[in-house]
Formats: structure tokens, sequence, C-alpha cells
């Protein structure tokens, strides 16, 4: 059974929480769908944060701070007009997410890319940060993007190289036992 946290109650204020997700952006990629965040896909999030044992995503978390994360990415909408996709399949499997992010120590709007293990390896991430990015750069002219990939996560060193994306320097985030290093996508690099 899920948590009373986890379940939707219609409603007027499920109607306003719709319309409110019917204004965000949706992406679209040759596999892939980015779409608004919706309570259901609290539990995919947490598949991925909490068994974060690398701590490659500020973790280690328990459910209660992947869910406290989880809210506080998605209203990354509100306050800046970007935030946290949800990436399914066509078929509307979840695969993971995207987003274009600002949280305290981040140097500037950074691309941010989490997927469940199942979708991992098969280009999926690739494919959503591309149209993220694109969409962060084109669209929302936002003037660059950082990526703040831990040392040891060499997946996503690969995948902000393969976005064309250049190493930055390091940036030392309160709490965090190593610097992330900075890894900067500018407007027309390769994506």
């Amino acid at each position: 059974m899920s948590a009373p946290h986890l379940t939707p109650i219609p409603g007027p204020a499920a109607d306003f929480a719709a319309r409110l997700r019917a204004e965000l952006p949706v992406l679209e990629t040759g596999r892939c769908i980015l779409r608004a965040p919706v309570l259901e896909d609290a539990p995919a999030w947490e598949a991925i944060m909490v068994p974060d044992a690398e701590g490659h995503l500020g973790g280690p978390h328990d459910a209660e701070s992947a869910f406290r994360e989880f809210a506080a990415t998605v209203g990354t909408w509100l306050l800046r007009g970007h935030g946290l996709w949800t990436v399914t399949d066509r078929a509307g499997a979840v695969l993971g997410f995207v987003l274009i992010g600002f949280e305290p120590g981040d140097p500037e709007p950074e691309l941010g890319f989490l997927f469940c293990e199942e979708a991992r390896g098969q280009g999926y991430a690739a494919e959503a940060a591309a149209a993220a990015r694109r969409h962060a750069l084109e669209t929302l002219r936002l003037p660059a993007l950082v990526s703040c990939i831990a040392p040891g996560n060499a997946p996503s060193r690969r995948l902000a190289e393969r976005l064309g994306a250049r190493l930055d320097g390091v940036l030392s985030y309160p709490g965090d036992a190593e610097p992330a290093e900075i890894w900067r996508h500018a407007p027309g690099e390769a994506a």
C-alpha cells in the first residue's frame, strides 16, 4: 500500500494541479517524452535516490528526504520557470528524470539527469538531456548550463562529454565529502 502522502486525492485541488501541469512544456524525442511530474512518479524518484550508495546524488537519502527533494525540484517550475521533467518511453513507462535546476550552491542553472537502473546504458538519458539542454538554451535563452557531477560518477561524466560539455573546475558543496566537478554546457556546442 502506498503512503498517504503519495495517494492522490480527487477533487478541486487535484484539478487545479492538473491545470498547472498542463502549462508546463512537454518535450518529445525519438523515443522519449519529457512531461510534467505527477505524484505517482515519486516512487520512481525514490528508487533512484535511496540506493545512492556512492553519494552521487547528495545522499544518503531515505524515503522522506527523497520525497522532499522531489517536491523541491518540482517546485522550481513555480520559482524559476524551469524544473523537473519525468522522462517516459512512448508507452508511458517512467525511465527517469531530467531537470533544469538551481539549488543552493549551484553557480548557474544546472542540467541534471537521473535514470532508473533498468533504463541506463540505452541512450535514453542522452536523448532526454539533449532535449532539455536545447529547451534551456534556445527556448528559455539561459546564457549557459552546468552539470555538477561527483568525481566518481563516470557514467554522468561520459554523458556530459557526449552532450558537448567541458570540465570547468570543481565546486565544494557544504556537507559533501568531496567537491563536485562542474561541466559547462555552452550555447552552440554539440548535443
